[in-house]
This record gives C-alpha cells, structure tokens and sequence, in this order.
C-alpha cells in the first residue's frame, strides 16, 4: 500500500554511474555503476523504498537485482514512455539530473498503474541472450554478403568468411537446444513446434516468453510480445491502427517469419486469404497470423496441450 512506502527513489542508470533522486527539494546523488558502490548505497536506504529505473539495455541489471533481493520495490520505465511523459509536462530540458528527477515524479504520481519487475527465470535469461546474440549474427551476415558479394578478388575469402559465420550460427542453434533441453522446456517446445510455420528456433522464442511470467489471458501474452494493436479514435476521428511493438523485436520477427511459412499450408492458408480478400495488405494479413499462431501456442503451453490442425473452419474473430 502506498501508506507504506516511505520513499520514492528514482534512477538514471549509465554504464558508469548512477544518478539517484530521494527528494525533488534535495540535489542529485551520484553512485559509480558498481556492485560495490551500489550496495553501499541501497544500504542507506530506508526500508519500504519504490525505485523506478529507467531500462537501459544491460546497465540496469545490476542495481535492480541487488534491489529487489535487498526487498525493495523495483519499477523498470520504458525510456519511451518516459520521453512522451516529459513531454506532456512540457519540459524542455534532459539530462541525467532532470531524468532521476523526472522518475522520481513518474513514480510517486503513477506507481498504482505500473508493474511491479520481478526477476526473470534463468532459464529465460539464458535463452533470451542467446536469441538476441543469433539475431544479431544474422543481421551481420546479411549485411556482410550484400556489401562483400560479387567484389573482384575476394569471392574466396568471402565465402569462408561466410561459412565460417553458418557454423557459429550452428553453434549458436545448438546451445539452445542444449538449454531447452537442460531447462525441462523440450516437451513445451515440441508442442509449439508442431504447430504449421513453426521452426525450431520459434518454438523455443514462444516457449521463453510463455515461461516469462504468469499471463491471465491471450490478450495479456499478446500485450506482452508487442503485437496487440493501439488504437487512436478521437470523435469522428479513426486514426490508423499500429502494433504496439512494446516486446522484444526478435521473438516478433520469428513470429513474422513462421507466418510467412503457415500461410502456404493448408490449414492457415483459407486464414490468410481471407484477410486479403478483406482488401488488407500482405504485410497487415501476415501479422495478423502470426498474432493468430501466437495465440495457439499459448493455448497449448497452458492447456499442456498437443496441437490438433483444424482445416478452415471459420476464423476466430480474437486474431
């Protein structure tokens, strides 16, 4: 209960240092990024603190854990959000000061619509890292072989570079195999995986982010891959209808790319035509499947199901 709290702390976080807000009448504290000197500093403060720290890729990780295993309550600010709340107060200025500041506020003004950050599972930890180091091999292979391609002289060195590059991705596949398997996660996986379109490497995505957190419904798993849709009505006005994209981009990619491949088959194919023939685009049909095939994964990970293909029998309307 708010009652309770008996401070509201909010945190900038670089990867050098901390910058702390206690009080908007009080100046700034600054704490170097170490798990020494973060620490010492938690320990002075008081029992019942609400932190709010602002995700910064992985400097944050240090001050929540140590946090929330030192019993205080940890809020993590999606930079974005906050952004767009600075605006709205019509400040002008932002620097790590007036972030700390401006957290502190958000916080003490909006706790009791945030959620509260619970450490994720290990399992999820070590599957997301390796998720994220394989997307980003991808994306320099791509780049590697349109730049180098084609260029006279080097057409050998290319393509060991190349291979060289489909054997760490080999590697990379198989330490996730290896972690699913290690987890106790390969029975969920293979049930994602039966699924049409449905690879290896998006069964174990989906599986991860099934095992994230407790989610009420489909709707809240959605919400939580970034594929529910935000909506801008206004009057008579219908403003147009785009993804959210709050979640990580790479399970949306593998989503999209395992629709891609369910629209050929035959029990998703009647699925996808139909939102063609509606007048969407292929793009708008494909992610429409993909948030469809999301939605069947996450039955079946609930219902410790297996997957029954149903041939077209009528699309649900909640896609």
């Amino acid at each position: 209960m708010a009652t309770q709290v008996q401070s509201w702390v909010g945190v900038d976080v670089s990867k050098a240092e901390l910058v702390s807000c206690r009080d908007a009448e009080q100046p700034v504290e600054l704490t170097p990024n170490e798990a020494t000197a973060i620490e010492a500093w938690l320990k002075t403060l008081p029992k019942g603190t609400c932190l709010a720290v602002e995700a910064t890729n992985i400097y944050h990780l240090e001050l929540v854990q140590r946090a929330y295993r030192r019993g205080f309550t940890v809020y993590l600010i999606d930079g974005l959000r906050l952004e767009r709340y600075r605006q709205s107060l019509g400040h002008r200025a932002k620097t790590d000061s007036h972030d700390a500041q401006l957290l502190r506020r958000y916080l003490e003004r909006e706790h009791a619509d945030l959620r509260v950050w619970n450490p994720p599972p290990k399992a999820y930890v070590e599957l997301q890292q390796l998720l994220r180091r394989r997307a980003t091999l991808v994306r320099a292979t791509v780049a590697l072989k349109q730049s180098l391609v084609g260029l006279d002289g080097l057409k050998r060195e290319t393509a060991a570079l190349l291979r060289q590059l489909q054997r760490l991705d080999q590697r990379l596949q198989r330490r996730l195999r290896e972690a699913v398997q290690h987890h106790g996660w390969a029975d969920d996986v293979a049930r994602c995986e039966a699924i049409e379109g449905v690879g290896p490497l998006t069964a174990t995505a989906v599986t991860m982010a099934f095992h994230r957190g407790h989610f009420r419904h489909s709707d809240a798993f959605i919400a939580f891959l970034g594929l529910d849709v935000r909506v801008r009505d206004s009057g008579t006005y219908r403003g147009r209808r785009k993804l959210t994209k709050q979640g990580d981009p790479e399970l949306r990619r593998l989503l999209f790319l395992a629709a891609m491949q369910a629209c050929r088959s035959a029990t998703w194919k009647p699925f996808y035509q139909r939102y063609l023939d509606r007048g969407l685009s292929k793009i708008q049909s494909l992610v429409i499947l993909a948030r469809k095939l999301a939605r069947v994964a996450f039955a079946l990970l609930r219902q410790q199901a297996a997957y029954t293909p149903r041939l077209d029998g009528g699309a649900c309307p909640e896609t």
